[in-house]
Order: C-alpha cells, then sequence, then structure tokens
C-alpha cells in the first residue's frame, strides 16, 4: 500500500469509526507503529484530524473546521472535475446562489456564461472571482467575515437571502448521509445554506468523496430538499443509494 493509500485508508476509517488506535491500525495495515504515528502528524498538518493520546479523531466529530487554505491542497483535481460537471445543471437558471468553500470555488472559476447571469454569493473569494467576468451581476452577502473561509454570516446574509427568490443554489458540504442529511460544523454558516436552500427553486451539493458517510455537528439540509449531488467515482453505491431513493439525481465524475 502507498503512503498515499494509506493515509486515505486512515482517515476514511478515523470519519467511520469517529476515533482510531495507532496499535490497531499498524496492525491492520501491516506496518510499524511509527509509520502509522508519521501519517497522522501528516493528516494532523494538512487539518484532517486531530491527534489524541494513543491515536486520533477526524475534525468533524469535534466540530472544527479546515482553514479554507489548507482545504484547498485536498484533492484539488476531484474538486475541478465535480465543478466542472456541475455546470451541466445550470439549465435556464438565470439567478444562482454559490455558497463559500473551495469546491464552490472551483465551480465560481469553471463559471464562464454566455448571456446575462445574477450570482449571489457569501464568499468574499468567490465574489473577487466573478467581478471581473463579462455578463455577470454579482452581489455579495453583508454580515460578519468569517476567518476560516472568508465567508458572510449572520442575520445580515440571512436576512438578505430571505428576501430573493433564486433559480439554483450551488453549495459545498462537510458532511453528507442519509440518516442525518447535509451538515456542517458551524451554526452561523449552516443558517446561511439553509436560507439559500429556502430562496432557491433547485438545489444542487458538490462534495468529494470524503464527504458521505460523514456527519458533522449542524444540519442545514434534508435530503429531499435537494434536487443533485455532483460528486466524485468512488462513493459507495450504499452510501448515495439513500438520495438516489429521494428522487435526487446523482452524479459520480
Amino acid at each position: 500500500m502507498y503512503p498515499v493509500e494509506r493515509q486515505r485508508w486512515i482517515i476514511e476509517n478515523a470519519r467511520a469509526e469517529g476515533r482510531i488506535e495507532v496499535p490497531e491500525v499498524a496492525a491492520q495495515l501491516g506496518v510499524a507503529v511509527e509509520t502509522v504515528r508519521r501519517d497522522l502528524n501528516l493528516l494532523e498538518k494538512r487539518g484532517l484530524v486531530r491527534r489524541v493520546h494513543g491515536g486520533a479523531i477526524p475534525v468533524e466529530k469535534l466540530g472544527f473546521e479546515n482553514p479554507l487554505a489548507s482545504r484547498g491542497s485536498v484533492h484539488p483535481d476531484e474538486k475541478v472535475r465535480i465543478a466542472r460537471a456541475a455546470l451541466e445543471f445550470i439549465d435556464g437558471a438565470e439567478s444562482i446562489f454559490i455558497d463559500e468553500g473551495t469546491t464552490a470555488a472551483a465551480f465560481a472559476d469553471a463559471l464562464e456564461p454566455t448571456r446575462p447571469m445574477t450570482v449571489v454569493t457569501s464568499s468574499l473569494p468567490v465574489a473577487c472571482q466573478l467581478a471581473a467576468k463579462p455578463l455577470l451581476n454579482v452581489l455579495i452577502l453583508g454580515g460578519r467575515v468569517r476567518g476560516n473561509t472568508l465567508g458572510a454570516v449572520d442575520h445580515w446574509a440571512t436576512g438578505m437571502l430571505q428576501r430573493l427568490v433564486l433559480d439554483l443554489a450551488v453549495l459545498g458540504t462537510n458532511g453528507a448521509t442519509g440518516k442525518h442529511g447535509l451538515t456542517c460544523p458551524d451554526s452561523s454558516v449552516a443558517a446561511v445554506k439553509a436560507a439559500a436552500v429556502a430562496s432557491s427553486r433547485r438545489s444542487i451539493v458538490l462534495a468529494d468523496h470524503t464527504k458521505f458517510g460523514v456527519d458533522s455537528s449542524i444540519k442545514f439540509a434534508d435530503l429531499h430538499d435537494l434536487d443533485a449531488i455532483v460528486t466524485s467515482r468512488g462513493v459507495p453505491d450504499g452510501l448515495l443509494q439513500p438520495f438516489r431513493r429521494l428522487g435526487v439525481h446523482v452524479a459520480a465524475v
């Protein structure tokens, strides 16, 4: 098993179990304890786990959130594929909400409209990406700007969304499961996402393979709120079936 495969196994099992122990991982993978410790140190530097005595806990279980810079370095090619595939779901939308986060930013980067379109976003980086593009009218939500993601939150942001009627919401998520729906670790971010879903005629979620089978702490949408999910290949079919059963279109690219 290559180091990248081993580290992927570690983070996926940590998310599934809620915690992993160094000796158990070493025994299951047939590697030295020191190798597992090095892997955990690397995963902690990337903001994916927090080291605890004898093992590690995934950040989602602690309610932590990775900084935008570190998230942008995780699965970048996968996020670009997802973002480009999501363009097919725009259809005739003339007004779009684009969420904060790195996958949403990849979607914004790929967006090259051929007709006038209004984009509403909670993300400062997305607004800056889109402001210079022709044919786009860019509106940024007001409110407190979070340092981790440079996204606007609180009642200014949700209040503005409540006064809008949008064709499409393009959202990211920290967790997606059949039992708890879509979740993220921050209540103020969850409120903005929920307001965007409520204000939009259609909603799609862009999520790489690591988000499925994982629950974060705050729900912002149920499965039936979604029209489509765009994800990457390799997500176990059992994790996607609850969405399909409710008529959510699932595209894996």
